[in-house]
């Protein structure tokens, strides 16, 4: 029986990829695409495989896959060499239609397989009050044979929380990453517990609290003294808790800028004020209630 093996250790914080419990390698950090438009899409995917970025993320959702498969196509690197991750998005759940929302995906981003395919968000008991545990296995079915098929190298989730993970756990191949809001004052600790514990990957999508954290005094004297930015210092903390952040900006200086975050490391102290600000940014939208059409 295929199973993903549980239980192992992440990469250190100065390691520049992460170690999947299938044993691929996951660049880090990755660069984000979200709310970017395809032709701006293109463009950023391309300056950032140019600074060092080997890590692309983008979903149906987004609506520049297209713009995302153009950029690496305008790269001079080979396909094997940039990490490519994709979504399901929330109108296509259950097997037949996961399935369907994959090979839209390949299309569209002009990609024979993806390294790495994730269900967007759980489905909750809000939407489904009776079934969302079968509606999620059942989507999680199709990404086990999308995994057995060869079409996506690895697969994960987004969004979901230990109560949603359960059922997952108990299928053929469990998921080998989870992208949650992640960032100072939300680090959903118990759900940072569980994916450690059954060796699942953190994945940090928003890693800045959407701009919230960029004028906090604590962070900002923790930068000045690193002489780094509160961006970089935030970054910084994802990767020393063993967290994947996933940056994004179509401005070079601010990507590049993202991306030097591993000549300088934060003390025990200044990780311990930053794991006390627990709750003071928190999350944008709570998995357990969040109904996106």
């Amino acid at each position: 029986m295929l199973s993903a093996r549980k239980g192992e250790k992440m990469a250190y914080s100065n390691e520049k990829y992460f170690m999947i419990s299938n044993r691929d390698k996951v660049p880090a950090p990755g660069y984000g695409t979200y709310l970017i438009d395809n032709e701006t899409t293109r463009k950023a995917v391309k300056e950032a495989l140019d600074l060092g970025y080997r890590h692309i993320d983008t979903a149906a959702f987004y609506q520049n896959e297209e713009g995302v498969g153009q950029g690496l196509k305008d790269s001079a690197l080979r396909r094997e060499d940039v990490f490519v991750v994709s979504k399901a998005w929330n109108d296509h759940r259950g097997y037949d239609k996961v399935k369907q929302a994959c090979q839209n995906s390949l299309e569209k981003l002009g990609l024979d397989y993806l390294d790495l395919y994730l269900l967007h968000w759980p489905a909750n008991a809000v939407e489904y009050p009776d079934t969302w545990s079968e509606v999620n296995q059942d989507s999680w079915r199709a990404m086990i044979d999308l995994y057995k098929e060869g079409k996506v190298k690895a697969i994960g989730v987004s969004n979901f929380l230990p109560d949603q993970l359960d059922p997952l756990m108990k299928m053929e191949i469990v998921p080998m990453v989870n992208q949650i809001e992640f960032h100072p004052g939300c680090t959903w600790p118990d759900t940072y517990a569980y994916c450690k514990k059954h060796g699942i990957l953190i994945e940090a999508w928003s890693p800045l609290g959407r701009g919230r954290l960029l004028q906090d005094p604590d962070l900002m004297a923790i930068a000045l003294g690193h002489h780094k930015s509160i961006a970089q210092v935030c970054i910084r903390y994802a990767l020393q808790k063993n967290v994947l952040p996933l940056v994004k900006s179509s401005h070079p200086e601010r990507m590049r800028e993202n991306f030097d975050v591993f000549d300088f490391e934060l003390s025990d102290h200044e990780m311990e004020i930053i794991d006390n600000f627990e709750g003071k940014y928190p999350a944008s939208r709570d998995p357990r209630t969040t109904v996106l059409k």
